[in-house]
């Protein structure tokens, strides 16, 4: 979600009491973007119960709008610690009215009982139409039960009123009143009681969704000890700056990301990256805020200020996620909005109807009609999709998956195909030289010399692997000269003033330097599962450096789970040579493999993907194969710990290099989705089977 809160530094942000589910947000929408003129310019947090409104807006001007609805709000000046307390008050408050509301209730029905006789007589006709007299100590306990549970309903429902926009307060409220028109007092109480039961409860579930995204942050510690010219001095994590040298006794959490400066230790990062063994750091390792540290002590230096750590981001991504709202949330949203309108005509049928065909009294079709708008509250359908989703957001992060919304925690649960990267994704990525072969009269060391000097500034991994071989091998290559990349295929430069350049078989052909015997010679390197770098210049190839990646050890037990979990169709994409993939989709019993592929080849396969399959994933590494992730109906990003450019592009992100989280990211949406559904097809189960008993007189309104 983007904030204005977070993107806009003149935003408005506010605390909303009484916002506490989909509905109020909508009424919130209506009103307040009426006074902005544009409700695209409101953002909402339901879990902190905060509104955000961006551009230039006169703070008053919001509160009074926000006070039209019934709802409360006060401006937010920067953190929203006070607002979270002053909400726990106003739950408190509401939490008590309830309990009152309800020991009313039962002190007037057992008054009514005591004095009528029995509980039958308390209760007595009530339900039909034909109330008895009930004594003034009884109907003043009921009234006080009644006023305690419309307390916070009240407003709202005047709001509702008055705009003609019905929703859940004004049909309890109409429900309540025209059950002590009728002289159901007894009903009338229950009702109340219930109707502020069932907003304790909704609330409670919002809060237990908000504690389990507020959980989040007592991962870190409030507080760090930092190396001073004084000494060590504990100062709270926000004022530490870049840069600062902190020290982490053994057993204790890490307060910011950093790099570790002295010391080793083995490092718990299950918080972040969900890996379920400590890893070793040692001078030079990063590590990240929250991480757990083992039996050594570390000093660290730091690298980013609180507010800007890889947990901090997970956090606030898990809270921006919910405004990406999932197709289930938008078709409960729509359904609501029709449903409840077309139940009060309903009632009012049930009222009209009956009575004038001669099916019975005017009091007891209007009791119907009461207990027909009581059926007619959505609370439970609008509340049951937004928090399973929340609490499956939190729960994803604990496990070192970070989901980017709710429109994406469904998506894994469809996915029919799923396309992967090959060098760091189904491969290790640690590229070590295999061979080196030596051509046109030069020498192997000539080889290696010339390609580390054009891949001395390159960050990819076989630039990477080249350079570390060479000075394995005692080998010492300056830089080259009028260094140019070439995207996907190599690179040129100048070397003693000579031009050479470094590339893929590809590349190559594109020059139209190969000869027979060279062909050869990378057939036969390919067909032995190598990649092949080809190092010439612009007379002849000087040689060829194969390169070796294994497999992932757990990469055919993931692949086999994610046949098993129903996805039909697994694809390796890769820039490689084709038998070098070749050899990859053997070990792995891949059913797809496109290889020597440049990244808008990769998006080409992804869109060809989609067509045949609809719903399809890209696991990459988030960098490099960001425009392939883009195009596929889902980007999964691995390894995301550390690499701000992978949290930010994918849809998913899982934090450890764990290929096992694919299936359980699978079968979490799975149950997720199996838990939204379960609690629409149950709301709306109950909801018909009353409609039914309400039409036939088995219903009562309590």
């Amino acid at each position: 979600m983007n904030d204005p809160a977070k993107s806009n530094p003149a935003a408005l942000r506010l605390k909303i009491h009484g916002m506490e589910c989909a509905e109020e947000i909508a009424t919130l929408r209506h009103e307040v973007g009426r006074e902005v003129g544009d409700a695209a310019r409101l953002s909402f947090d339901l879990l902190d119960g905060t509104m955000s409104v961006s551009g230039t807006v006169e703070p008053d001007a919001i509160v009074r709008a926000v006070a039209r609805t019934g709802m409360s709000a006060e401006v937010v000046p920067g953190d929203v610690a006070s607002g979270r307390e002053k909400a726990g008050e106003a739950n408190h408050s509401r939490d008590v009215s309830t309990l009152l509301s309800g020991a009313f209730l039962i002190l007037g029905f057992s008054a009514h009982a005591l004095i009528a006789g029995g509980v039958g007589e308390a209760v007595g006709n009530e339900g039909l139409g034909h109330h008895h007299t009930v004594p003034i100590v009884v109907m003043a306990s009921y009234l006080v039960s009644i006023l305690l549970g419309v307390r916070f309903v009240l407003p709202k429902a005047w709001f509702a009123a008055r705009r003609l926009r019905p929703d859940m307060n004004l049909l309890m409220t109409v429900a309540v009143l025209g059950a002590i028109i009728l002289g159901e007092w007894f009903e009338a109480a229950t009702v109340a009681f219930l109707f502020a039961l069932s907003l304790t409860l909704e609330a409670w579930s919002v809060g237990r969704a908000r504690r389990a995204v507020a959980a989040l942050l007592t991962l870190t510690p409030p507080t760090a000890r930092v190396c001073t010219a004084r000494g060590e001095e504990s100062l709270p994590i926000e004022l530490v700056a870049v840069g600062s040298r902190v020290v982490v006794r053994p057993g204790e959490r890490l307060p910011l990301d950093g790099v570790v400066a002295a010391g080793v230790s083995a490092v718990n990062q299950a918080p972040i990256t969900g890996e379920s063994l400590p890893v070793v750091k040692e001078t030079g390792g990063a590590v990240f805020a929250g991480s757990i540290n083992g039996d050594g002590a570390l000093e660290i230096v730091t690298t980013k200020p609180a507010n800007d750590t890889t947990l901090a981001r997970i956090i606030r991504m898990v809270r921006d996620a919910q405004s990406k709202r999932a197709s289930a949330e938008q078709w409960v949203e729509h359904f609501a909005r029709i449903y409840t309108p077309a139940v009060m005509v309903l009632a009012l049928g049930f009222f009209l109807l009956p009575p004038l065909l001669g099916m019975g009294t005017w009091a007891l079709w209007s009791y119907r009609a009461l207990v027909l708008l009581v059926i007619a509250c959505p609370c439970a359908l609008v509340i049951s999709t937004p928090v399973s989703i929340v609490a499956a957001l939190a729960s994803a992060a604990r496990a070192g998956v970070l989901i980017k919304g709710g429109v994406f925690m469904e998506l894994p649960a469809k996915l029919k195909a799923i396309a992967f990267d090959k060098t760091g994704t189904i491969t290790q990525g640690r590229l070590e030289v295999a061979s080196v072969v030596a051509l046109g009269g030069h020498s192997e060391r000539e080889v290696v010399e010339r390609a580390a000097a054009l891949e001395q500034r390159s960050t990819h991994p076989l630039a990477q692997a080249i350079v570390a071989f060479a000075n394995a091998q005692g080998i010492v290559a300056a830089p080259a000269d009028d260094l140019t990349l070439i995207a996907g295929k190599g690179a040129t430069g100048s070397i003693g003033g000579r031009s050479f350049w470094v590339g893929s078989h590809r590349y190559l052909e594109e020059r139209g330097q190969e000869e027979a015997v060279v062909h050869a010679a990378l057939e036969r390197m390919a067909a032995d599962g190598h990649t092949v770098v080809v190092v010439g210049n612009e007379r002849h190839v000087c040689g060829l450096i194969a390169l070796k990646d294994a497999p992932r050890p757990g990469a055919p037990g993931v692949l086999a789970a994610l046949r098993q979990a129903g996805v039909g169709h697994l694809v390796l994409l890769t820039g490689d040579n084709r038998g070098t993939a070749d050899a990859i989709r053997d070990a792995l019993q891949f059913d797809e493999v496109q290889a020597e592929l440049l990244p808008e080849d990769k998006v080409r396969a992804i869109e060809q993907l989609v067509e045949r399959y609809g719903s399809v994933a890209m696991v990459g590494d988030g960098v490099n194969d960001a425009p392939a992730m883009a195009r596929a109906t889902l980007g999964i990003a691995m390894g995301a710990a550390g690499s701000d450019a992978a949290i930010e592009t994918a849809d998913i992100a899982l934090m450890s290099d764990d290929l096992a989280r694919l299936p359980w990211l699978i079968a979490h949406s799975r149950r997720t989705v199996a838990i939204i559904r379960q609690n629409i097809s149950f709301a709306l189960l109950v909801k018909t089977t009353f409609v039914v008993l309400a039409f036939v007189g088995r219903a009562t309104l309590w």
